[in-house]
């Protein structure tokens, strides 16, 4: 499951890089456009949409290393066997959330269907919000990636001082 993990986020890192580089072309020309007196007209709207884009592929690889908000120290208080309950049924509702949210994405696609964006006409605005279902799917596969090692985990992980549980288990 660590090499899974690590090509995983390799991958999810790259994606990530390559629409930090693209937005940052993309307002760089904005801006230079916009200096010389020839502003773009879809500037505004597509740097809208990569930002978009790369907050939600960004929580995906947030997900993979563990990155986001929480409160471990609380959790890791109670006893081995309350401990490793609570993680597990915290780590279901994460990805039910994130499975309720994914189908909520794909079912408002047919709805978005007829819809583009304004300053580009050419793309459809069902392209625009396949983030949510992809980036959920993604997002799902990360923390069933986390889910199993919990399962797996029969006793608790010695910890060094100062990481938190999660830190422990990559």
């Amino acid at each position: 499951m660590t090499r899974l993990r690590a090509v995983y986020g390799r991958f999810l890192e790259w994606l990530v890089s390559a629409l930090m580089i693209v937005l940052f072309a993309e307002v760089t020309v904005g801006v230079v456009f916009r200096a010389i007196g020839q502003s773009l007209i879809w500037y505004d709207e597509i740097a809208s949409v990569l930002l978009a884009w790369l907050t939600f592929y960004g929580a995906a690889l947030g997900s993979v290393r563990r990155g986001h908000i929480g409160c471990p120290e609380v959790v890791e208080m109670l006893a081995w066997p309350t401990r490793r309950a609570v993680n597990i049924v915290a780590q279901l509702l994460v990805i039910g959330f994130f499975v309720l949210l994914g189908g909520v994405g794909v079912a408002i696609m047919p709805v978005l269907a007829t819809d583009a964006l304004v300053s580009v006409p050419e793309i459809p605005m069902s392209i625009v919000q396949s983030v949510i279902p992809v980036s959920c799917v993604l997002i799902v596969i990360a923390e069933g990636m986390h889910l199993v090692d919990l399962v797996r985990q029969r006793q608790p992980v010695e910890v060094p001082a100062g990481l938190s549980l999660s830190e422990g288990l990559h």
